[in-house]
């Protein structure tokens, strides 16, 4: 027996991350555990359908969503810089956020509002419940509301899959947004994506510097995050990205797509690229209380509950959203004590400081549903199971 994970729970593991491999279920993966000082990593298959280049542990992929935690840390290392406040209101770093006005109602005509009872801050954007962002009902309109229409027409790219090609810059990014609508107050409700998008702009302008080197001084070269970035310069080692159509997979981005060139706009939702053992190094300094990025209570802020019984009464996606889980600062987190978050395009990334257990398994097969997919359920089921 290793330390802290059995020879028959890794074996197990194998299997379940082997089984997942296939042309039309998941071309290839990486999949890492991790519990004290070990760790385990399985890479299996190829980075694109029909063989090639074979998946390695450092292989790169798009994470999605899995960004959002990683903008809520630098937005509380700037936070202990005394560049931006926490409960401020935006308005002194972003004026196009100043003055909001609120739809009567979501589905409603963009000139139907009413003024914004407060303005929107940093916790608003932290929590998802400064009043813009995707939430279920939009997704099973007949017809787009007219704030979707109107936010697609602003190549905004904030309520559906990322897409760095379509956005941008920032100041122009923050000035369409500016020019919409909120769908709820400030405070009132829980609402998906946008707030990580938004604290990108908000960051760059506080520090005086493009996002991307916010990221890169507050977090990435603290911890050695080599490969975490809006682009890759290494194409040979990205993951073709896919997702899944009745005829099999359909190519999404190529390796010399989107994500090898710098973005005009680095989105703090769901614009990185990522390996495995980068987002190990993340993980761990969340599990060393916030050493060398955060401190002792800005770690446990990122991985506590921050929303009220009524923000989560009234958001959500779908009904059983926050059954069993909150939401921390840009991620979730379980009744367990576990926290994490997903990235549609194929990224799954959990931690578990009672059972000091890290489970990050990244494909890049898009997400068919808000769920997580079996593959990584199966992965983290065995993960825990793998455990002494």
């Amino acid at each position: 027996m290793a330390d802290g994970l059995t020879v028959a729970g890794l074996e197990r593991l194998h299997v379940a991350a082997e089984q997942q491999i296939g042309d039309e279920r998941v071309p290839g993966l990486v999949a890492l555990v991790a519990t004290g000082d070990q760790v385990h990593v399985e890479a299996l298959g190829t980075l694109a359908v029909g063989g090639g280049r074979l998946v390695a542990r450092d292989s790169i992929f798009r994470i999605a969503s899995t960004t959002k935690p990683i903008t809520a840390a630098a937005t509380l290392a700037l936070v202990a810089e005394g560049l931006v406040g926490i409960d401020e209101p935006v308005d002194r770093l972003l004026p196009e956020l100043a003055g909001r006005r609120v739809l009567r109602r979501m589905d409603g005509p963009l000139g139907d509002t009413v003024p914004a009872a407060r303005a929107i801050t940093t916790r608003d954007l932290l929590t998802f419940t400064f009043g813009f962002g995707a939430v279920v009902e939009m997704f099973f309109s007949p017809t787009p509301w007219p704030v979707v229409a109107a936010a697609e027409e602003l190549n905004l790219a904030t309520l559906g899959p990322p897409d760095p090609d379509m956005q941008p810059d920032p100041d122009t990014w923050i000035a369409g947004l500016g020019t919409l609508p909120l769908l709820a107050q400030p405070g009132e409700r829980w609402m998906y994506n946008t707030g990580a998008s938004v604290l990108g702009v908000l960051l760059a302008r506080a520090a005086g510097e493009p996002f991307a080197d916010v990221l890169r001084t507050r977090v990435f070269e603290p911890l050695g995050m080599r490969d975490t970035a809006f682009w890759t310069a290494h194409p040979k080692r990205l993951a073709t990205a896919y997702r899944p159509a009745p005829g099999g997979l359909v190519v999404v981005d190529e390796p010399d797509g989107a994500w090898s060139r710098p973005p005009a706009f680095g989105d703090g939702a769901a614009g990185l690229v990522s390996t495995a053992d980068d987002l190990l190094a993340f993980a761990q300094m969340l599990l060393r209380d916030g050493v060398p990025v955060l401190s002792a209570d800005a770690a446990r802020a990122m991985t506590t509950d921050q929303l009220t019984p009524a923000q989560k009464a009234h958001g959500g996606l779908g009904p059983d959203f926050f059954t069993g889980r909150s939401w921390a600062f840009c991620q979730a987190v379980l009744d367990s004590g576990a926290f994490g978050w997903d990235g549609g395009l194929g990224s799954s990334w959990l931690v578990d400081p009672t059972r000091d257990l890290t489970v990050i398994v990244l494909t890049q097969r898009m997400f068919e549903s808000p769920e997580l997919p079996s593959a990584h359920r199966d992965i983290q089921a065995a993960a825990y199971a793998a455990l002494a």
